[in-house]
């Protein structure tokens, strides 16, 4: 039988082990934060401004919702916390898994802050892009996992085309009009590889999915190139894991890509009608765009105006009056 100083002394040996795997307090604290006693939209609200820093206003915006919502859900949550007295402590090895997917959720919300600002004059923050990414690489080395991979896989495809996505003054280069020999070939390399490990793995999600559709981005030597129809099959696929309507909006512009406007405006038009993207300024735009397409002006005038009207990021702001520029 073990005496008790050889149990305290197995003890110490797995709490050293165990903060060695710890290599970043920030990872630590997002993990700690990511309990799952709140629910998996109070982790994440929680931890993005308690330990990320975002504001309320842009939390609102990655979960499409008002401020008001976020900042009654994170005071819920800390209550919960306080009430429950919930313990904040690292979690152990074995309490890992169970974290893990909101713990993947706050540095993709992250990411999609630095990679396309809700608000202010300047479109990319380069600053929290490279924070993601340097969790997304902590996260694989602490929990190798295929859906891991997947999202670090997204975020260097997405940051890949960084350079390319604004001109001098700051504004908007859409996709198809993007100069490719801006993009940075060795992170679509790094990507790519990630995107073939995790699509292999035994456990396929959404952030392997959206990587994979990057990687044909990324992949295509110019727009046109584009494998579209393969895109729609991996957001169709990507539905199923993700029934979001965000996901609707996307597959609905790949089908335009695929198959022309027409096709797609009828998709795009039940989605607006079932009011689940009711502040959304992407999905007036998107509608705003196959209108123009199609001939439609007056139309498109209309959800160009209401895809302004919904967005307080300036270099957005700028594209649309551009667009709106066009159409006389």
């Amino acid at each position: 039988m073990a005496s008790e100083q050889d149990e305290d002394s197995e003890a110490f040996q797995a709490d050293a082990a165990n903060d060695q795997s710890w290599q970043d307090d920030e990872l630590r604290l997002i993990f700690t934060c990511c309990h799952p006693a709140l629910s998996t939209e109070a982790q994440i609200a929680l931890t993005l401004r308690e330990i990320c820093g975002l504001t309320t206003e842009q939390i609102a915006k990655a979960f499409l919702t008002s401020p008001v919502t976020i900042a009654q859900r994170i005071v819920r949550a800390k209550n919960k916390i306080r009430d429950a007295a919930i313990p904040y402590e690292i979690p152990t090895a074995e309490q890992l898994p169970e974290r893990l997917d909101a713990v993947l959720k706050v540095i993709y919300l992250l990411f999609n802050e630095g990679y396309s600002q809700s608000s202010g004059d300047q479109l990319l923050c380069a600053e929290l892009c490279a924070q993601a990414i340097r969790l997304g690489y902590l996260l694989l080395e602490l929990q190798p996992d295929t859906e891991t991979m997947g999202l670090l896989a997204l975020l260097l495809l997405q940051e890949s085309r960084r350079f390319a996505r604004i001109d001098q003054q700051g504004d908007l280069i859409l996709l198809a009009d993007q100069d490719r020999s801006l993009w940075d070939q060795a992170l679509i390399q790094q990507g790519v590889q990630l995107v073939e490990r995790s699509l292999t793995g035994r456990r396929i999600g959404p952030y392997g999915l959206q990587a994979a559709i990057a990687a044909l981005h990324a992949e295509s030597p110019d727009a046109a190139s584009t494998d579209w129809p393969q895109i729609v099959a991996l957001y169709d696929l990507l539905y199923r894991f993700e029934a979001s309507p965000v996901v609707l909006l996307n597959r609905a512009v790949a089908i335009s890509m695929a198959q022309g406007p027409a096709a797609a405006l009828p998709l795009l038009l039940a989605l607006q009608q079932s009011g689940e993207l009711a502040q959304y300024h992407l999905l007036d735009a998107a509608l705003a765009d196959l209108h123009q397409k199609l001939g439609h002006n007056q139309q498109a005038k209309l959800y160009y105006q209401n895809a302004l009207s919904k967005t307080s990021q300036q270099a957005e702001q700028r594209f649309l009056q551009k667009q709106l520029g066009t159409l006389g």
